[in-house]
């Protein structure tokens, strides 16, 4: 199994599911890294002055938000960090919608979820009884100091949750200023058939195995045979690994009772948590 990237809990009502996070994708793209020619040691990207050319040095730089055009609001690290969203180690469910209603162009990325701690019943109990009523959870959910929108769904066997981008991030269809040649269009009945026709004639079963990357297996081609041929250079590469925190979290079915009997629940967070989102993407300019 993949190594987890995040550990916590999946929080609805008074029941905790002890969940690690796994990443549902991978990058398989060529990944081209910049080499010095003379030295082959890898080249960094450099902090220069957009003005002057002239690169600046780490301690002179500070990190402003453009209030408006060619005037900023410099803040602190300590002003970026308060204004983080509390990292709470949960996946705090606070509804249940139909899948359907989640627009398309909201979806980010996929994650896979797997029980963790002794929290299989649970977690099993979750994906069923969102099988059984055809709903997905709406969550909120903090990585890397980031709060993030996300709907929980059942998977065959599986949990994933999906990141949502924030509505605010996503322009309306409005923008594309379709004309009425597109919204109310006068197509001829015959145009129309024989546009379902060739639909029908080219339609297929999903071949995930089929659908390659043409520019990257030639890529791959083209160092495999280079390599072979001693046209490789020794280059030193250190990574670093960063160390995630887990939750101290419980697993109790008996919660559902009470979470049905009119006990505190988790509730949506307020619109105050969600204004503090801007100050955390800045965090990552």
């Amino acid at each position: 199994m993949p190594r987890a990237i995040w550990k916590g809990a999946i929080s609805f009502g008074l029941v905790h599911i002890p969940v690690a996070l796994l990443s549902a994708t991978s990058t398989q793209g060529v990944d081209f890294d910049w080499l010095d020619k003379r030295s082959m040691e890898a080249v960094g990207y450099k902090r220069v002055n957009k003005a002057t050319g002239k690169e600046v040095s780490k301690e002179n730089i500070v990190k402003g938000v453009a209030y408006e055009k060619g005037r900023y609001v410099v803040l602190s690290e300590e002003e970026i960090r308060a204004a983080h969203p509390e990292a709470t180690q949960t996946i705090d469910i606070f509804a249940f919608v139909d899948s359907q209603q989640i627009p398309l162009q909201n979806i980010d990325r996929p994650y896979y979820l797997a029980p963790d701690r002794r929290g299989e019943k649970v977690y099993a109990l979750l994906r069923e009884a969102l099988s059984g009523t055809h709903k997905v959870a709406l969550a909120y959910v903090v990585l890397h100091t980031r709060q993030h929108l996300a709907a929980l769904m059942p998977l065959e066997s599986a949990l994933v949750l999906v990141m949502l981008r924030w509505p605010d991030e996503v322009r309306s269809l409005a923008s594309l200023e379709l004309g009425q040649a597109v919204t109310q269009p006068k197509l001829a009945k015959s145009e129309l058939d024989m546009a379902k026709r060739l639909i029908r004639d080219m339609s297929a079963d999903w071949q995930p195995d089929a659908y390659v990357d043409s520019f990257q297996d030639r890529i791959m081609a083209l160092v495999e045979r280079k390599a072979k041929a001693g046209k490789i250079e020794e280059v030193e590469r250190v990574e670093g690994e960063e160390e995630r925190r887990s939750a101290d979290v419980i697993d109790l079915t008996e919660l559902l009772k009470r979470s049905l009997a009119g006990k505190p629940a988790s509730k949506p967070k307020s619109k105050g948590s969600t204004a503090r989102k801007p100050a955390a993407k800045t965090a990552r300019k």
